[in-house]
């Protein structure tokens, strides 16, 4: 009996060659620019303490009420699927007492994150970000550099038809003089109990709904912009002063709260007006008081979450996904159990020098191993025979124009650094 095939689970992203070189190639393209400005690699567990997401992420948020993946281990402890980046990199901080020493602490991270949503283009149960954070240093000069890497990642992809929206949440006397006009506005209105019940843990959230009978409910809403103290409005000009002088254009959202409760001050989101519904393609903002609520000390932070799936969406929508690249430099045919033997040992010199080498391995008929070469996506193409062996040479094949050139074996590694 025939056995069922098994499925990779509903709602997951993953990417398999050959659609697999476009995800890496956005991924790089957003990781890039953080590496250019000095942030390093941070690896972080995929699960959690549930606390730290409870905690950090906060209760109010769809994110933990909805859609986290909980359960327990086999000890009895409350584990959580991590739904997004910046509580697990402070969570690292603390425990491994980064924040003792330089300062700021500039990390960078990638990889899969997990929310319980119900799937949809754009939207999926398992996905992937690209990610970096800031801490220990309260300096509007650097909310300006972490927007502006995540703009540089987009425009290295070659996106533009895309916006970039910015507010400030303010200080906590600029949320706590907002908060008494928010909760008497909202006294006004007729609310579910499930949503009155999010509107005293934390007001702002009804910002987020999407219900549209929520949007015009809030449409006449006080604003926390309104409310901000003299500091926080004196911070929020610098930061808009530094995009002006890079040249990064942007839209003042005084709607905008963001999915998290931990945000504070800078706050951003970009947006791509090819995608739908799901339409934001990464976004952050500052934290200040994020370490603290988790056992650390007092220090500010701020960071970003960008979309990989989504800004690959988005990068298909522009057209601007390159077509042209190449997953090797050679393929190498051998003909024969002494040139199979060759091709092992040229590719491992080429392969130390650089170069991504790929060997026809089987018995297959040069016919055949040509078709594979083509299909390979290869630069070049040699075919590696008693002749070859004998005179040291090989016929060096461009696959995109079909013109061949006599090269030495010997300076293959030449050859091929100079096309």
């Amino acid at each position: 009996m025939k056995k069922e095939k098994i499925q990779a689970p509903k709602g997951v992203s993953e990417y398999v060659p050959p659609a697999s070189r476009e995800f890496e190639w956005v991924r790089d393209g957003l990781i890039t620019p953080a590496r250019l400005a000095g942030y390093s690699l941070m690896e972080l567990p995929v699960f959690e303490d549930t606390q730290l997401f409870t905690r950090g992420v906060g209760e109010s948020t769809d994110v933990v009420s909805k859609e986290m993946y909980t359960f327990e281990d086999r000890g009895g402890r409350s584990i959580t699927l991590r739904p997004e980046g910046t509580a697990g990199v402070m969570r690292a901080v603390i425990e491994h007492n980064l924040d003792r020493g330089q300062l700021p602490i500039k990390v960078w991270y990638s990889g899969a994150f997990f929310r319980a949503e119900r799937p949809q283009a754009g939207r999926f149960r398992q996905f992937y970000q690209v990610g970096i954070e800031a801490i220990g240093i309260d300096d509007p000069a650097i909310d300006a550099e972490v927007i502006a890497i995540a703009d540089q990642g987009f425009k290295s992809l070659g996106l533009k038809r895309y916006r970039l929206e910015i507010t400030s949440l303010g200080d906590s006397a600029s949320r706590a003089a907002h908060r008494i006009e928010l909760d008497n506005f909202i006294a006004t209105l007729d609310l579910d109990e499930a949503t009155s019940a999010r509107a005293k843990i934390n007001p702002l959230r009804l910002f987020d709904d999407k219900r549209e009978e929520m949007k015009k409910m809030m449409a006449k809403a006080p604003l926390l912009m309104d409310f901000l103290s003299q500091e926080s409005r004196a911070q929020f000009a610098e930061v808009q002063e530094h995009l002006n002088r890079l040249g990064i254009a942007y839209v003042l959202n005084p709607h905008m709260v963001r999915g998290l409760d931990y945000y504070t001050g800078t706050t951003f989101e970009f947006i791509h007006e090819d995608l739908g519904a799901q339409s934001g393609i990464g976004g952050g903002g500052r934290y200040d008081g994020l370490m603290e609520q988790l056992g650390g000390q007092s220090l500010s932070g701020i960071g970003f979450g960008l979309g990989v799936d989504r800004a690959l969406l988005a990068a298909q929508a522009e057209g601007v996904v390159p077509k042209d690249s190449f997953t090797s430099d050679l393929f190498v045919i051998p003909l024969g159990e002494k040139a199979k033997s060759e091709a092992l040992l040229l590719a491992a010199q080429l392969r130390n020098r650089g170069h991504v080498v790929e060997i026809a391995f089987g018995e297959r008929a040069l016919k055949g191993a040509m078709k594979a070469a083509d299909k390979s996506g290869s630069k070049y193409v040699v075919v590696l025979g008693d002749t070859e062996l004998a005179s040291g040479s090989v016929e060096l094949k461009e696959m995109s124009s079909g013109v061949s050139k006599s090269v030495t074996i010997s300076a293959l590694h030449e050859a091929l650094s100079t096309h």
